[in-house]
């Protein structure tokens, strides 16, 4: 019964007459679209790029660093803790390491430097991210010594510039890529074993430099070459220094003077601007000359445009140190030159080695002649 009587209900249900509704024609209403915000416009990124000259441990900085240890080790933290901060803030450190840093073998100074690999964990703690090695003393400790410096830098995460053929290290910093390509003008008469002549590229080889300083500029945003050229303790970049730095490179990172030279905006022959650092000078060192104790840090602003990808490269800005010791080479340090005042100057120990005190007078002269338009 209940079947038939489900039956029943849809039979009569169908037996309806069927009508199509009435329906008004649609009428398209014109509706003005919603206004679409603009895109909002990105900023550009941006990251500084800090350089530090040349940093040559003599047996009196390693001497002193042993003698803060308390675990039997070598300490050099407190040699740069005043420029620490400084360090650390920078997107991306470097430094022109001038001694070799081959673990296995005894610490040694002039003229085959060797340091221990205590120094290579404190410049990673500093904060410095690529270290120089393309200089004069690379071979100190022989083409080994160099390998094992590379290792020990390696496994603090600092890769090293060396000017081998087809190591061309890329960092990447908020969003921008840095290459690096090192050449140095000599290794002090030390030749490369044959048949690693690769190992090391020369000022004296401008194909095997272009082609580097080439695929530096392919790979990255920015190009910085660094170059360990010129001549020792003139504050006067040489003919052949301004000839080199036509490359076309970005950044032209200068070390080897041991004392600093000028900063300036080249054009290069491919015709991109160039800003040569010619020589920053020693970062530390126990030498005793006067220029020889004033160096530069210089940092240098880089923005890429998030649209176009353009790069922008500020002018360096430079801030002064000064090497303090006192008697004996005693306490090596590192001073901010804007916190170095007549009674620091009145200390120091290189008033008693060669009797001309380096006054901060003395400095800002020394400045005023090396950065005319510059100087702090």
């Amino acid at each position: 019964m209940l079947s038939a009587g489900l039956f029943c209900a849809c039979t009569a249900r169908s037996a309806q007459p069927q009508t199509q509704p009435v329906t008004e024609p649609i009428v398209q209403q014109q509706v003005e679209p919603c206004p679409q915000p603009e895109p909002a416009e990105l900023p550009p990124s941006r990251a500084t790029l800090l350089a530090v000259g040349d940093n040559l441990i003599h047996d009196v900085i390693y001497w002193q660093a042993q003698a803060r240890a308390a675990d039997g080790g070598y300490d050099f933290l407190p040699v740069y803790s005043a420029v620490s901060q400084e360090i650390a803030d920078a997107d991306l450190a470097f430094i022109n390491q001038e001694t070799p840093i081959a673990a296995s073998r005894l610490p040694s100074s002039y003229p085959l430097f060797n340091s221990p690999p205590q120094l290579a964990q404190n410049l990673a703690a500093l904060g410095f991210d690529i270290v120089n090695l393309a200089n004069n003393h690379m071979l100190d400790q022989g083409i080994e010594g160099l390998t094992e410096t590379e290792q020990t830098l390696r496994e603090n995460n600092i890769p090293a510039i060396t000017g081998t053929d087809g190591a061309v290290p890329v960092l990447e910093r908020e969003g921008i890529t840095f290459s690096f390509a090192g050449f140095t003008e000599h290794t002090n008469g030390i030749p490369l074993p044959q048949g690693q002549e690769e190992k090391i590229t020369y000022t004296d080889q401008p194909e095997r430099m272009q082609q580097q300083v080439k695929e530096a500029a392919q790979i990255a945003d920015v190009a910085v070459v660094s170059v360990h050229w010129g001549q020792e303790n003139s504050t006067t970049p040489t003919p052949a220094q301004r000839e080199l730095a036509q490359w076309g490179a970005d950044i032209i990172i200068g070390t080897h003077p041991h004392v600093l030279q000028p900063v300036e905006q080249l054009t290069a022959a491919d015709g991109r601007q160039v800003w040569v650092l010619y020589s920053l000078g020693n970062f530390v060192s126990a030498q005793a000359d006067r220029p020889n104790l004033v160096g530069a840090m210089a940092e240098i602003a880089v923005e890429k445009d998030a649209a176009s990808g353009e790069i922008s490269i500020s002018a360096p800005q430079l801030a002064f140190t000064v090497t303090m010791y006192g008697p004996g080479y005693s306490d090596l340090h590192l001073v901010q030159l804007s916190d170095y005042t007549d009674q620091l100057a009145a200390q120091h120990g290189v008033a008693g080695y060669c009797g001309q005190p380096l006054t901060p007078a003395y400095i800002e002269e020394l400045l005023g002649s090396i950065f005319p338009q510059q100087s702090e």
